[in-house]
C-alpha cells in the first residue's frame, strides 16, 4: 500500500469515526418515547375496543390497574363516577369492591343511560347506582352529597372534557373526597398532553387551575408507574 492510499484510508476512517460520534441521530428521551406510544395507542382506537366482563370501558389497562391499586389501598365505601357511558368503568370498580368484601358501591352519573348490557349483570345491579342528569346540576350534586355523608369516598371524573365543565366538577366533587382518598381527573392527556385533540382546553387545564385554588390535594405521579396513562398528573390525593 503506497503512502497516498494509506493517507486516504486513514482520512476515511477518521471521517467514519467522526460521523459515528457526531452525525448519528440523537436517541429520543424516555419521555418522548412514552408520549409517542401514548399517541399511537390512542390513535389506533384501542381504548374504544377494550372491555371489562364484556362491557366497553374506554380505558387503557395501565390506568385500570393503577385505579385498582388505589381502591385496594383506600377501601372506599362509595366510588363516585361522573360519565357512565356503557358502564364498563362502573362495573370494573364494582368488581374490585366486591372482591375486597364489604358493602362498597358505585354511584355513577350521566346525562342519559347507555348501559343496557351492563345493567343485565347481577354485579352491576347490586353494586352500581345510576343517577341521570348533569354531573354539575345542583340536584345531582346535593343528592350525591347526601348519600355519601359520613362515608369514605373516592371520586373519578370522566364526563364532559371541556375545561369549564371539568373545573366546575373539581370544585364541587373535591368536597366529597375523604382525606387520604383520591380525586381522579381522567383524560388529562388531551389537548397536547400528549394527545393531539383539537377541542381546546380540557381536563389538564382545569386541573392546573384547580390546584392553584385548592391546597388540600396533591398530584401523586407514582400512580403513573406503568408509563402508559391517559390521566397524566390526574391522580390527586387529598392530604388534608
Amino acid at each position: 500500500m503506497n503512502k497516498r492510499l494509506a493517507v486516504l484510508l486513514f482520512l476515511l476512517l477518521l471521517a467514519i469515526a467522526a460521523y459515528m460520534l457526531t452525525g448519528r441521530p440523537a436517541q429520543p428521551s424516555d419521555e418522548a418515547v412514552i408520549a409517542r406510544f401514548t399517541q399511537i395507542y390512542h390513535t389506533r382506537n384501542i381504548h374504544n375496543h377494550t372491555t371489562w366482563l364484556g362491557i366497553y370501558t374506554q380505558e387503557n389497562p395501565c390506568d385500570l390497574w393503577a385505579i385498582q391499586e388505589i381502591i385496594e389501598e383506600v377501601r372506599p365505601d362509595i366510588i363516585v363516577e361522573t360519565g357512565t357511558y356503557k358502564g364498563g368503568g362502573a362495573l370494573f370498580y364494582a368488581s374490585i369492591l366486591a372482591l375486597l368484601g364489604g358493602q362498597g358501591r358505585v354511584i355513577s352519573v350521566d346525562i342519559k343511560p347507555q348501559f343496557e348490557e351492563a345493567a343485565k349483570l347481577k354485579l352491576f345491579q347490586e353494586r352500581v347506582e345510576f343517577i341521570e342528569g348533569s354531573s354539575v346540576s345542583e340536584d345531582v350534586v346535593n343528592r350525591i352529597a347526601a348519600e355519601t355523608r359520613g362515608a369514605r369516598v373516592l371520586v373519578t371524573l370522566d364526563s364532559d372534557h371541556h375545561m369549564a365543565h371539568v373545573l366546575n366538577e373539581l370544585r364541587l366533587y373535591s368536597k366529597l373526597v375523604s382525606v387520604g382518598s383520591y380525586l381522579i381527573v381522567q383524560d388529562t392527556a388531551h389537548n397536547g398532553h400528549p394527545l393531539k385533540t383539537t377541542y381546546g382546553k380540557g381536563p389538564m387545564e382545569a386541573l392546573e387551575q384547580f390546584l392553584k385554588e385548592n391546597k388540600d390535594f396533591e398530584r401523586n405521579q407514582g400512580r403513573e408507574k406503568f408509563l402508559l396513562t391517559f390521566h397524566p398528573g390526574g391522580y390527586l390525593k387529598r392530604i388534608r
